[in-house]
């Protein structure tokens, strides 16, 4: 499992690319939404973000060491 850096966050975006094509399911890292779309941007030049979310995974709480030893003692 690859850990994401400290403060940042997953968004999922669904765009149309420059030349048409829809692609769904991006998943992005950024410390807040506008570095993600950022990023988006950098991959996918002229890109048009159809729709972005922080995906409900990503944003329960869970990130601490105490909450996964309470998970794994559930």
């Amino acid at each position: 499992m690859r850990m994401q850096p400290a403060g940042t966050h997953k968004y999922g975006f669904r765009i149309k690319t420059h030349s048409g094509p829809v692609v769904e399911r991006l998943l992005i890292h950024g410390r807040d939404e506008a570095e993600a779309t950022r990023k988006l941007e950098r991959m996918y030049p002229n890109c048009r973000v159809l729709e972005c979310v922080r995906p409900a995974a990503d944003a329960m709480p869970g990130d601490s060491f105490q909450n996964v030893v309470d998970l794994l003692t559930r």
